[in-house]
Parts: C-alpha cells; sequence; structure tokens
C-alpha cells in the first residue's frame, strides 16, 4: 500500500531497508534512487550482511555499468519522446504553456525514428544533438538513408518511417520562423546537452551498442536485482534527474507489463529519499496500479510543499499523497503538511473546561486618597462549566513542538484495515537498544 514518510528521513529509511534487502523468499528486486550520494553505502552494507552483492548494480559515473536510456528498440519513439518529455517538465519552473514541450517531442519523436533507420536502430544523445541542431550533419544522413532508399534495402515500414520524418523536417520543422526553432532546440538541448558535455558522463550513458552492461529492467526484475543511482544532486544536477527519472519511468512500466501475465508476477520495491526532487505526474498512475503488481513502494520527502513545488499541481500531489496509504509524520512546521495530516486523522469530542469568578458587595464607596473602590459585605463566588466541541485528533502545537527527535506520528495500515494513529518513538540505528530503558507505554520501531 505504499509508505510515505515526511520530515527528517534519512535515519527512518535504513531500517525498511535492511528490512527488504534481508528477505530471502522471494528475494525482492528494487530500484533505489540516491539523491545525496550517501544512501547507496547503506545499501551496500546489508547487501554484503544478507549475501546479495552479486545482485547489486550501482549506476553511477566512473563505474564499469554501461547504461544508455534510449536503447529501448522495443518501444516506440512516441514513447521514448514522452519519457523524455517527462523528464523536461521536471526542469520547467512553468507548465501551464505546454506547446514548447509538446512541440520538443514531436521533434524528438521523428528524429528517433531518424536515428533508427541510419544506425542499425541504436539511439543515443549524441545522435539525437547533432540531428536536431547540425543542419550538415543531418543532411549527411538523409543522403545515406536516400541511397539506401535507391539499393532497395529498406523494409515498407522503414520507408514509411522515413517518408514521415522527412515530411516532418522539411515541411514543418525547418519552415518554422527562427525564433520559435531556437527555443524548440534550446528545450531540446537542455537535455542532450548534458550528455554530451562531460566526457565520464558520454561514456557511462552514450557507450556503443556492444559496451551496454545494463538494458533496464526487462530481466532484471525477474532476476531480483538490486539498482541504485548513486548520484549527487547537488553535483549532478540536471543529469542526476535526467537519469532518476528515466529509470524510474523505466521501472514503473516494466512493473506495470507484469500485470498482463499474472501468473509470474515478481515482488519489487521502489525507494527514493528526498522524493521530491524526482516526483513526476506519472507516479500518481503508477501508485494506483502498482499494488496488484506487487510493488512496495516507499519514499521519503521534507513536507508536502516541496512535492507541490515541484509538480506545480495540488491535485496531482493529492492524487499521489491518497495512493500511499501509510505514513510517517516527523515533526514539520509546513502548515499545508499539518493541516492535510490533521484532515486525513480526523477530529473527536474533546471537553473544554471555563472557569468564572465574581464578586458580590453590599457596600461598596470610593477612596479619593487611594483613588479606588473599597468594598464591604463582599462575597465571592466561583462557577466552573464543561462544553463538548469537535477539533482535531492533534493540534498544530503537536506537529510543530510536540514531536522531539526521533519520534513521530503514525498512519498506518496491517493490510485490512487503519491502525488508530499514535504517536511512536523512534529508536536510531545506530544505539544499542539494551542501553535505552523504555517504559510500556512507549512504542520503539
Amino acid at each position: 500500500q505504499g509508505l510515505l514518510v515526511l520530515g527528517k528521513t534519512s535515519s527512518v529509511m535504513e531500517p525498511f531497508l535492511k528490512q527488504l534487502i534481508s528477505q530471502d523468499s522471494p528475494k525482492l528486486g528494487m530500484l533505489i534512487l540516491d539523491v545525496k550520494g550517501n544512501f547507496y553505502k547503506a545499501v551496500k552494507k546489508y547487501a554484503k550482511e544478507y549475501d546479495r552483492l552479486d545482485s547489486l548494480i550501482i549506476i553511477e559515473l566512473g563505474s564499469n555499468i554501461k547504461y544508455n536510456p534510449l536503447n529501448k528498440p522495443n518501444l516506440k519513439p512516441s514513447v521514448l519522446a514522452n519519457r523524455l518529455k517527462t523528464i523536461l517538465e521536471l526542469f520547467s519552473s512553468n507548465n501551464s504553456d505546454s506547446y514548447w514541450l509538446d512541440k520538443s517531442e514531436q521533434v524528438i519523436t521523428e528524429a528517433i525514428k531518424l536515428c533508427r533507420l541510419y544506425n542499425n536502430g541504436y539511439v543515443t544523445f549524441v545522435e539525437l544533438h547533432n540531428l536536431i541542431n547540425y543542419d550538415d550533419y543531418f543532411q549527411t544522413k538523409i543522403e545515406f538513408l536516400r541511397k539506401a532508399f535507391q539499393s532497395g534495402t529498406l523494409s515498407r515500414e522503414k520507408i514509411y518511417d522515413l517518408y514521415s520524418s522527412l515530411n516532418f523536417f522539411e515541411n514543418e520543422f525547418r519552415r518554422l520562423d527562427s525564433r520559435t526553432l531556437s527555443i524548440i532546440k534550446s528545450e531540446i538541448t537542455r537535455i542532450t546537452n548534458t550528455f554530451i558535455s562531460d566526457y565520464d558522463v558520454l561514456n557511462t550513458f552514450c557507450p556503443k551498442e556492444d559496451e551496454i552492461n545494463f538494458c533496464g529492467f526487462e530481466s532484471l526484475i525477474k532476476e531480483n536485482k538490486i539498482v541504485v543511482l548513486n548520484m549527487n544532486i547537488a553535483k549532478y544536477k540536471n543529469l542526476s534527474k535526467i537519469i532518476a527519472a528515466y529509470l524510474k519511468l523505466d521501472f514503473q512500466s516494466e512493473v506495470l507489463i507484469q500485470l498482463s501475465n499474472k501468473k509470474s508476477i515478481s515482488p519489487t520495491v521502489f525507494m527514493c529519499d528526498e522524493y521530491h526532487e524526482y516526483v513526476t505526474l506519472s507516479d500518481s498512475d503508477f501508485f494506483a496500479q502498482s499494488r496488484e503488481a506487487k510493488c512496495i513502494n516507499i519514499v521519503a520527502t521534507q513536507s508536502y510543499t516541496s512535492l507541490l513545488n515541484t509538480l506545480k499541481d495540488e491535485s496531482s500531489v493529492k492524487v499521489i499523497l491518497q495512493n500511499l496509504v501509510n505514513k510517517i509524520w516527523l515533526r514539520t512546521d509546513d502548515i499545508f503538511t499539518i493541516e492535510s495530516a490533521q484532515k486525513q486523522i480526523g477530529r473527536e469530542d474533546k471537553i473544554k473546561y471555563s472557569r468564572n469568578i465574581s464578586e458580590n458587595a453590599g457596600e461598596t464607596n470610593y477612596n479619593y486618597f487611594i483613588n479606588s473602590l473599597e468594598s464591604k459585605k463582599s462575597n465571592i463566588s466561583e462557577s466552573i462549566s464543561t462544553q463538548i466541541h469537535t477539533d482535531f485528533v492533534y493540534d498544530t502545537n503537536f506537529f510543530t513542538q510536540k514531536l522531539k527527535t526521533f519520534s513521530c506520528l503514525a498512519f498506518l495500515s496491517d493490510g485490512t484495515q487503519i491502525l488508530p494513529p499514535c504517536k511512536v518513538d523512534l529508536f536510531p540505528s545506530f544505539l544499542d537498544i539494551t542501553d535505552k530503558k523504555i517504559s510500556s507505554s512507549n512504542k520503539i520501531i
């Protein structure tokens, strides 16, 4: 049913990681996105402890893993282009005008078609960059395809793709005014330039076809591999977002494809700390369907506002939140998060006490010397009343002040019903549990 952790999250994620990696029957295939570049160390530690190092694949610059996100010959060009559009949306501060993104998606679709025709079906970001930005390179490839057409080596399907691509580039794309053309190229270059401007990036994510040793999740889900993206977003901001989003989309597609053959569904796990950095609109649909595909989703973010800041759409944030049933709220000052948590937990009847003290005097005189009233034969009465009113179970002060370090409010399900929300004391994994005195009223996880 999914788990969402709100607040200071890194220390909370590690115990779940340990439990999932230690699962033996069946072993779980996992995708873990490491935003900060330090969580992968915990993955390696537990993979070694539970004898799963052979299943561990760490995607990072300078490693021996070669991965081309565009090498998906079984996917249509329009599907690949739509994935790149989804990634472009992560970089767009305002998605209200989607013309440029839609047009960029169309250009990428036709460029992928051409690249597959002249490059034996193999597509890279380098080829896309050259086709779209350099006219001489484009004409050279068109001349190559013209000779292939004249020699009769192209099938009917390839001839159709060639005709549709040429028709688009010659009659639409290259006839756009210079300003529009420059903006579209600029949008696409935001992705492609990331891969060609650095040698290590080029070598890792645009390798030769025979050098690829990670082809995505089609087979790795069934082999129960643990795939970790280790790429610090502060150091590789755009590249980290591109690769993380693409891995996530690739993983989600392969997980949901399993639903067409329910007899061979392999349980999987998706984990991501600082989830707001990589969240996309497609996640809402995936979280809604992934339960049937036996995928465990565990994500952590600082607040609901962090998700809203990325997606720019409050309704999409709400859809994602409702599909992550289990929630752990740590101390937060974010009002949007607090109000959403209060509404989800609900209200209860609370008793409100009021106290009133009054004084009655039989004789009252004004004292001009001290400028005040003096009373004689006075009586003092006190009244106490109670009133029942409906209020949130946990007030704002509970989230901002009463939740201390290593404590949280847990909203959890046992699979069949929602458990009553309660405050939970978290026990740090780096401490020895025998050193802590635990009262019977405290709950430790």
